[in-house]
């Protein structure tokens, strides 16, 4: 694929410079119409970077052209932001497949193969990060609806207090035992707050809301959220385990 290709003028071409600018500029308007959206947008990048018309800013007014580009036919900004991280975290591999393009007579084959395996490898990285916050805006309407709706004042005091623990591992993710304590210290306003929170842990790792795993050198533990939690529980299996919680003082591993 060779549509459009300028020669490597460098920040000395003067009018020559200028005028295969805007040879490139004509281009984008005409003959690289013939081709997907997405290939115009790389390979405006591509001859904008090779061509290399200031004396700094290049890579980032080509980047921005490609973004663009994409925006025009509808992507989100999100994704550019995304490509753009590509380009400086994959930085040998960019100016490679730059210098190799360049030296194919800008056969754009190596910078699009470079390029759309960035745009896979950060879409597949965006759909994760959809994906986890839409489990956890699921995660967050469940609890609250289930908890919500304990009738007992004691047990409305408690799932009160379930419900911030369960925010406090949405929010901050994976913790360990002595870091929860720590960020739960003004949670627990009773004689023993480590005996409560225990309880409490051990109450929501019941219900299966929470894991709770022993560290790679078994001097601790980890707790972590369970977002499979709201497509495991029904509305009457929660409310069976509520009810057949044991009702001794029960601390479980953790105390000990």
């Amino acid at each position: 694929m060779t549509f459009g290709t300028p020669r490597h003028r460098g920040v000395e071409g003067g009018d020559d410079c200028a005028a295969a600018l805007h040879q490139l500029c004509e281009a984008v308007r005409t003959i690289f119409r013939d081709h997907d959206p997405l290939i115009q947008a790389l390979a405006l990048h591509y001859h904008f970077a090779a061509m290399h018309p200031f004396l700094d800013g290049n890579g980032r007014t080509a980047r921005a052209l490609e973004a663009l580009m994409l925006q025009r036919v509808g992507l989100r900004d999100t994704l550019f932001i995304a490509m753009s991280n590509y380009y400086y975290e994959e930085k040998p591999g960019y100016l490679s497949a730059l210098a190799e393009t360049r030296t194919l007579s800008h056969d754009l084959t190596p910078f699009l193969k470079f390029a759309l395996k960035g745009i896979e490898k950060q879409c597949n990285r965006l759909f994760a990060e959809i994906r986890l916050h839409v489990a956890k805006a699921l995660y967050r309407n469940t609890m609250t609806d289930l908890f919500g709706r304990l009738r007992s004042p004691r047990k409305r005091v408690m799932s009160d207090r379930h419900v911030q623990l369960l925010q406090l591992f949405l929010d901050h993710g994976s913790r360990n035992f002595s870091e929860v304590i720590k960020q739960t210290a003004g949670l627990y306003q009773v004689k023993n707050p480590r005996k409560a929170l225990i309880r409490d842990l051990v109450y929501l790792a019941g219900l299966q809301a929470i894991d709770i795993k022993r560290t790679a050198d078994k001097t601790g533990f980890i707790i972590s959220i369970n977002l499979d939690w709201p497509t495991q529980i029904t509305e009457s299996e929660f409310f069976k385990r509520v009810k057949d919680m044991p009702k001794a003082k029960v601390y479980g591993f953790l105390s000990s």
